[in-house]
């Protein structure tokens, strides 16, 4: 197969100075796109900004012979985020990629969490996607041509508890990426999403407490983390970010070396009128039934 090269394509990564966002940046580089490394130097927790992280990565990558700046600039601001794509604009002269990786981490039982955690979260994680495709979007239009990438997780789904905050976060940019994709298809703009089994700064933070839930002995979580490294998610990012990619308005689990799609459902259920709640209970065996659901999509995939 021929390589999917990113020659004379420009991409913007958001959260590129560490973890999972490092390696989408350094790999995009090194098959020939010229990178933002956008970063804004912060903790897991959102606080004590640093120019640190993106500027090492720029030094990584131009050592290797690659062509990358660094942006500095919250994602959580309509300015921040429009001061990422100029950077594009004005160091390269175009933007053909949006990779949205930037996030924060501040796990917390429900009732502990405060308001002002949960608007972090959105702040950062749904607003700053939001931001940074909606000044690259005009662009994209104009060209008729754009990819965005963003990032949700599994928390989504539920299945481990401190992580509503979080999890909802990534829920909002999920509906994100559906909803623009379906809006993008018309503009040749396809939006597809990650969700990343890797082990950073930020899911070390929660690795205990996780294993505690779990009851997972710690020899054995140390063994699942060292299982994923952040640099097993990047292939499946630059692929969704390729202008080969067929597929708009679809999620890939990746990570640990593998790659796996999560779609969302529809079982045939019942359609009774009147329908009553006694209907739905004594029915609810075949509303749950799976076998022969299908698929919701946005858009018909593009061939």
């Amino acid at each position: 197969m021929t390589p999917l090269r990113f020659d004379e394509r420009v991409a913007v990564v958001t959260g590129a100075g560490r973890g999972v966002g490092r390696s989408h940046a350094r790999l995009l580089a090194a098959r020939g796109a010229r990178v933002v490394v956008a970063d804004f130097g912060v903790g897991i927790d959102g606080r004590a900004p640093s120019s640190a992280p993106a500027d090492e990565v720029v030094r990584e990558i131009t050592a290797g012979g690659g062509h990358a700046v660094a942006c500095y600039a919250s994602v959580a601001e309509p300015q921040g985020a429009q001061a990422v794509v100029d950077t594009a604009i004005e160091r390269f002269g175009r933007i053909d990629v949006v990779v949205n990786n930037a996030g924060i981490h501040d796990p917390g039982l429900f009732g502990e969490l405060s308001v002002e955690q949960f608007r972090s979260m959105i702040d950062v994680h749904y607003f700053g996607s939001v931001l940074v495709a909606r000044a690259a979007w005009p662009h994209f239009v104009a060209a008729g041509y754009g990819r965005i990438v963003n990032t949700v997780s599994e928390a989504m789904l539920g299945g481990i508890s401190e992580l509503t905050s979080y999890g909802a976060a990534k829920g909002a940019v999920f509906g994100l990426t559906r909803n623009l994709a379906t809006e993008g298809a018309a503009h040749g703009i396809r939006v597809n999403a990650v969700a990343p089994r890797a082990y950073t700064r930020m899911s070390a933070s929660h690795s205990d407490s996780v294993a505690a839930q779990l009851s997972i002995p710690k020899e054995i979580m140390d063994t699942i983390n060292a299982s994923m490294p952040p640099e097993l998610c990047a292939p499946a990012a630059a692929f969704l970010a390729h202008e080969d990619c067929p597929l708009n308005g679809e999620v890939l689990q990746i990570g640990m070396g593998g790659v796996a799609r999560i779609a969302v459902v529809r079982s045939v259920g019942i359609t009774k009128t009147p329908l009553t709640a006694e209907d739905i209970a004594a029915n609810l065996e075949e509303i749950m039934n799976l076998s022969d659901a299908q698929v919701t999509a946005v858009t018909e995939m593009v061939q």
